[in-house]
Parts: C-alpha cells; sequence; structure tokens
C-alpha cells in the first residue's frame, strides 16, 4: 500500500533548553525514570534502554499512522516512516505539517492522530485538553533545532542581539517599515548595533507554529517579561506576513533586500545560497547557528524537538508501539541529522528510551 507523504515544506517556562535537557536526562536516567502520565505506571530501567536492548525492527506490521503537528518535526516523522513502511509495506502512514498548535487541537487532543510533532514543549492548555478528552501520551525528545533569523544576501547586517529582536519584531514594535525606526527602542534596551535606514520587511512564522511559540520564549521572554508586554510578536500586516509554511518564508525573505524573518535551522541552511543566515548574541559575543553551535548550547536560540505517541490509542492501533520502537533507535533517531537537525546527546536517547518503555509497562 502507497503511503501517503508529508507537504513540503508556552509559554511560560516550557521550552527545554540544551543545557536544562540534559540535567533532566541524567536525573531521568538514575532515578530509572517513572512517567507521569495517566495510566502510566510501570518503571523501565536504564539498561532496557541500552542500545544493544532496544528492539530491532519489527516486520509485519499492518494498518494506518496519523502524524500531525510541527512542520519542523515534520521531516524527522516523514523519514522516520518512509524507512519503516520499507519494512513493512502493508502499513500506511499520513504525516502532516499543520503546525505544533494546530497538531494538539485540531488532531491529537481530539482523538484524531495517533502522533504528534511538536517543536516545543505540550502547552498546560493543551494538555488540559488532552486531558479533558481522555487523551493520554508520553512526552519524546528526538532532536535539537537551532531557530535562524534569516534576511536577505543583500542586507548588510550580519549580526543581531536579543534587544535587536524585540525592537525588530517584538510586541512594541508597533507596525515599523523601516529598519531606523527601531532604533530608539533597541538603543534603550541595550544594543549597540546600528540599524540600516531601510525598509523592513518581515516574513516569519504566525502564531499557529511551535516555531513562532519557541522564539517568543527563548528570544524575547526576558525583555517581555522585564516590561510587562503580552507574549506576542508584532501583529500580522503589510511589514508583517505571517505564515506556517516555511517555504513561503524563504520565498519572502529572499525576495527582498532588507528583509528579515526566522525559521528551524535546517531550512536555513537548506537555502543558505538564497538567504543569510545571521548570528546572535545573546550576551556573550555573535553565535552562527550550526551543528556544533546548537548541540553545545552555545547558540542562544536553540531548542528540543518532541513526539507525542497517543497512549490511549495504542490498544486499537498496535503499529504505534513497534513505529515508536523504530523512532527511538539508533537507526530512526539517525533521520534526524540526515535531514538536518542536531542528534540527541546520549544521556537525552538513554532517558527517552527509559520514558518510552516505562509509559508502555515494558
Amino acid at each position: 500500500m502507497e503511503a501517503a507523504r508529508q507537504e513540503p515544506g508556552i509559554t511560560e517556562d516550557r521550552i527545554r533548553m540544551i543545557q536544562h535537557s540534559r540535567q533532566r536526562s541524567a536525573l531521568v536516567a538514575a532515578s530509572l525514570l517513572t512517567v507521569a502520565l495517566v495510566g502510566g505506571s510501570a518503571v523501565a530501567s536504564a539498561q532496557d534502554a541500552s542500545p544493544a536492548a532496544w528492539p530491532t525492527m519489527a516486520t509485519g506490521v499492518t494498518g494506518n499512522l496519523e502524524i500531525h503537528g510541527s512542520s519542523t518535526v515534520a521531516p524527522i516523522s516523514s523519514a522516520v516512516a518512509e524507512a519503516f513502511n520499507a519494512a513493512n509495506t502493508d502499513l500506511s502512514y499520513v504525516v502532516g505539517a499543520e503546525g505544533t498548535g494546530a497538531g494538539f487541537a485540531d488532531f491529537f487532543c481530539a482523538g484524531m492522530s495517533d502522533i504528534s510533532d511538536a517543536s516545543r514543549a505540550i502547552k498546560d492548555e493543551e494538555a488540559a485538553a488532552c486531558e479533558a478528552a481522555g487523551v493520554t501520551y508520553v512526552e519524546l525528545g528526538v532532536a535539537y533545532d537551532g531557530l535562524a533569523v534569516i534576511t536577505s544576501v543583500n542586507n548588510p547586517i550580519e549580526c543581531l542581539t536579543k534587544a535587536d529582536l524585540y525592537a525588530l519584531m517584538g510586541p512594541e514594535s508597533g507596525d515599523i517599515n523601516n529598519w531606523k525606526d527601531a532604533q530608539a527602542l533597541a538603543t534603550e534596551l541595550g544594543s549597540t548595533t546600528t540599524f540600516p535606514d531601510a525598509p523592513l520587511s518581515i516574513t516569519a512564522p504566525g502564531d499557529e507554529s511551535g516555531t513562532y511559540d519557541s522564539f517568543i520564549e527563548i528570544a524575547l521572554a526576558g525583555f517581555i517579561k522585564d516590561r510587562e508586554q503580552e507574549s506576542t510578536l508584532r501583529a500580522p500586516s503589510s511589514t508583517y506576513i505571517a505564515s506556517p509554511d516555511d517555504n513561503v518564508i524563504i520565498e519572502g525573505v529572499a525576495g527582498f533586500d532588507t528583509s528579515l524573518g526566522f525559521v528551524g535551522l535546517s531550512y536555513a541552511e537548506q537555502n543558505a545560497d538564497r538567504v543569510k543566515i545571521l548570528g546572535i548574541d545573546g550576551g556573550e559575543g555573535c553565535v552562527t547557528p550550526d551543528i556544533t553551535t546548537v548541540s553545545e548550547g552555545t547558540y542562544p536560540i536553540s531548542r528540543e524537538l518532541f513526539i507525542y505517541p497517543s497512549l490511549t490509542k495504542i490498544a486499537e492501533n498496535p503499529a504505534i508501539v513497534p513505529f515508536v520502537d523504530y523512532y527511538l533507535s539508533d537507526e530512526g533517531l539517525a533521520n534526524a541529522e540526515a535531514v538536518g537537525y542536531v542528534a540527541l546527546h546520549p544521556d537525552d536517547v538513554t532517558a527517552v528510551r527509559a520514558a518510552w518503555l516505562a509509559a508502555t509497562g515494558r
């Protein structure tokens, strides 16, 4: 049976920065991780999660898998599903790229998907909606990603600070349409960047996207809190085109000489001939995102990527467990690097596997 392909293509303090994630992973592995979920009471040992003991690729799996959510995570899930389908040709699958928020609201918490892809941790209100609907799940990290701030290759700007990003795109930026109009606020916030006297055109994710939420939490939250502002970007307008489609964002940024936007690092790197990836100064000098700086946690706008398998649906869909087993295998997780993301630290892999085993009572 031919598999359906995905379309190409918080906030509070829930985003898991790399350093925090590794601290959490070490604690989880040490305590053998009892998953805090409805119905998840079994405890898995770290030994069970070791590569040598991990389940091999299952065969003979049939049925259908519905995976929806983040457009950022979709390429990983699609690569995993394609490889799994090659060994299980009677299994069909769909990988959607509707956005993290839409994935939770329209599919997962509505009982319409087996797995939700997410480029941020589930929000409290989304968790409450799932609980009210009787949907239980486990959160599993699968990779790291840096959020790349991008502009046109013709823009002289090379590096921006978080203060610059707040002044240009934050809730106090209004509807400014010239870089210079943001200069006073950026300077007030401590920036020494000199903005060009040039038109500003922003193309970036909208509020249905987990990338949008992650950007606010990681890049802007400090200023938003200090200045008692709403956790939002400027309102969409003729100078801020909001889109959940990363390809639209690349097109918009590439097509305007003094543009600005942001996408997941892999999309930016895939289009490095069309857009410029800016360095970001988080207070310790300008750092450009790449595999090394994201993995080390030195790039200031980094995040963890997740899948949320539905434990509620496991009884009715026996394909979920073997599929996630493969997803968390060495071969499965290698797909994250293959499509341009940063691999999990080995300690994180151990903890994530232990979480999955515990959630499924193994």
